[in-house]
């Protein structure tokens, strides 16, 4: 079995292959998000403890968070589900997957392991060294979390620390994420101006509404004006043939 481990704190990851079955018997049986010693490794993992955080069988199916089994089963799963892809699907459609329980056994291929606590010893290549962030976050409240800066400290100026500099035809480049839901004075008077634009649209709607109801009763105070001298003609006209006829 591969023992993928990694060391968050350097940001470094080594492979191990072990055919040990008296190491590898520490992890069987044991489930996702489980915390395991390192002693039982060997030596050198003296004081280590590792977390369980994944793995695939031989067939390349991977452990399910969740699916209390050690064998393969078949979920229907959505859009959305983990061990599922969920781009270029339809809305709503859902599709029956093969998938590894969340519990380990001897049927695995890859054990992914994440160090969590450290031992006595470095481990060469994982807790030695540390290698460089080539990618940070790109939303601002995540780099204020990432460097624990307050509201008040300036994000862009701590984007540099994961800047990537490259040279291309001589000439030397730089590259930085560009900060998303960063909050300047320029997006604030942007945010402004749209309120007011929203404000004023609804004020003139607000006016020409009004507008649009007084010259409304004025057309229909016209109106019955009409009618009433048109009705009113009529029986002068009708009074005037009746006398004409009397006399």
């Amino acid at each position: 079995m591969k023992l993928n481990i990694a060391y968050p704190t350097t940001g470094c990851q080594k492979k191990l292959e072990i055919d040990d079955d008296q190491k590898l018997r520490a992890f069987y049986d044991r489930r996702l998000a489980a915390e395991v010693e390192g002693d039982v490794l060997g030596e050198e993992f003296k004081g280590y403890v590792f977390k369980i955080m994944g793995g695939q069988d031989k067939q390349g199916f991977p452990m399910k968070q969740g699916v209390l089994t050690n064998g393969r089963v078949q979920l229907l799963m959505s859009p959305g589900d983990q061990c599922f892809r969920g781009y270029g699907r339809r809305n709503g459609e859902r599709r029956r997957k093969s998938v590894r329980g969340c519990i380990v056994s001897p049927d695995l291929s890859v054990l992914n392991l994440v160090i969590v606590k450290k031992g006595e010893k470095d481990l060469p290549g994982l807790t030695d060294e540390e290698k460089p962030r080539m990618r940070g976050p790109k939303r601002a409240s995540k780099i204020r979390k990432l460097f624990n800066l307050s509201k008040d400290d300036d994000v862009r100026k701590y984007v540099n620390t994961y800047r990537r500099t490259f040279e291309s035809n001589g000439k030397k480049h730089s590259k930085a994420p560009r900060i998303q839901r960063l909050v300047t004075p320029e997006t604030l008077q942007r945010k402004r101006r749209k309120a007011a634009l929203k404000k004023a649209k609804h004020e003139k709607s607000r006016t020409e509404a009004a507008e649009y109801h007084k010259l409304l009763v004025q057309r229909l105070k016209e109106q019955r004006e009409r009618r009433s001298e048109s009705l009113a003609k009529k029986r002068a006209m009708r009074m005037a043939s009746q006398a004409s006829k009397d006399a």
